[in-house]
């Protein structure tokens, strides 16, 4: 598909075998919603389906094995039972016309043995317990030291998130994610306040960006090319994470990532104005636009974007898709509302995880508000 000299959210984009209808994507959002053995249920079928006329869906994180768990109530894809409870989602979106893929996660060492098979120590690529407290059934419970991968137990974790992508497919999904951000078990293993190793898999940044490489080439022939995307933070602080040189790791993962026929690198981009211990890492500041040129492939911008600055960002050529998490939440139509510069929904805080319908599933579209006022 040729470029049109001006492009909006509203501009189709050709993505792998997939022609997105707009360039608003729902973003991966944990919801903490998953029924009994971490399946999901009708409601998690409704909500998605509901978001459909994003051009694409990403899932929230999803566990590809028991040992992936960080947080109660989160959905996996490691048993027949949640195979089919995607299924149910997978199906509902694609009534509506909808594309979706699924988040590939692994918690690593934000996890607690509450959370574990058998009250295991979580895993991580070193033996560094990260400040802060994992969110257990119990509550709030103190982050423990992990247990460090020994060099030949790696190959099993590879194969747990390639097992993980071949049930996306029984699933329905038209695609996966990596969840390569955000302090998680990818991220663990990228950066070095969280990477001690000295083997092949620690020190240098081709090292330490290892593990995701040996990742995207054990399911890129699960899924076929254009169908796998990957997620970076490159200046999240988030789950106690920090680098020594971020310019230089994530240049180096941008350009790398070119050898393998991806859908789209997605990137968690920090506005200039953010504020907050999430953000802590604010100076130097981050390239974001230096990754951008490196990368290329499809590039998808995400960090709290509203429609003028993602309207910028696609104009200006800094995006070729805009993630949208909150508004997406809040606002199931929110392409519609866009186009019609209509009025958008407050989201509910108090409602972000957890729960059930309220939050969820019962923000109002434009045609129920409209239904409403006759």
């Amino acid at each position: 598909m040729t470029e049109p000299a001006s492009i909006d959210l509203f501009t189709p984009l050709r993505m792998g075998p997939y022609t997105l209808e707009n360039r608003l994507v729902m973003a991966p959002m944990t919801r903490n919603r998953a029924g009994p053995g971490n399946v999901p249920t009708e409601l998690n079928a409704s909500y998605y389906a509901q978001r459909a006329t994003a051009g694409l869906i990403i899932t929230e994180a999803t566990q590809v094995s028991p040992q992936g768990v960080g947080y109660p109530n989160t959905p996996g894809i490691h048993s027949p039972e949640q195979v089919a409870g995607w299924r149910r989602v997978t199906d509902a979106v694609h009534e509506r016309g909808g594309i979706i893929f699924l988040q590939l996660w692994h918690a690593g060492r934000i996890s607690h043995p509450s959370l574990q098979p058998d009250g295991a120590l979580p895993i991580a690529p070193s033996a560094l317990q990260p400040s802060g407290n994992a969110v257990t059934y119990e509550g709030l419970q103190p982050f423990v030291r992990p247990r460090a991968l020994a060099a030949e137990d790696i190959p099993a974790v590879i194969e747990q998130f390639q097992a993980g992508a071949e049930n996306a497919r029984l699933a329905g999904f038209d695609g996966v994610e990596f969840h390569a951000a955000n302090g998680y078990l990818i991220d663990q293993f990228l950066r070095d306040g969280s990477n001690h190793r000295t083997d092949r898999y620690g020190g240098s940044v081709e090292n330490r960006a290892r593990f995701l490489l040996e990742l995207i080439e054990a399911v890129i022939p699960v899924w076929g090319p254009g169908r796998v995307g990957v997620r970076l933070s490159p200046q999240s602080a988030f789950n106690d994470m920090r680098d020594s040189d971020p310019a230089q790791l994530f240049g180096y993962v941008a350009e790398r990532l070119n050898d393998y026929p991806l859908a789209y690198l997605h990137v968690i981009q920090v506005d200039e104005n953010a504020t907050g211990t999430e953000f802590q890492d604010l100076r130097p500041r981050f390239d974001f636009q230096r990754l951008r040129r490196l990368f290329k492939g499809i590039y998808m911008a995400n960090g709290d974007f509203d429609r003028a600055r993602a309207e910028r960002a696609l104009a200006q050529g800094e995006a070729d898709l805009v993630a949208f998490g909150r508004l997406f939440l809040a606002n199931p139509d929110l392409p519609e509302r866009f186009r019609r510069n209509a009025k958008l929904n407050t989201w509910d805080r108090a409602t972000f995880y957890g729960g059930d319908a309220r939050g969820y599933t019962d923000y109002p579209t434009l045609d129920e508000e409209a239904r409403r006022r006759v």
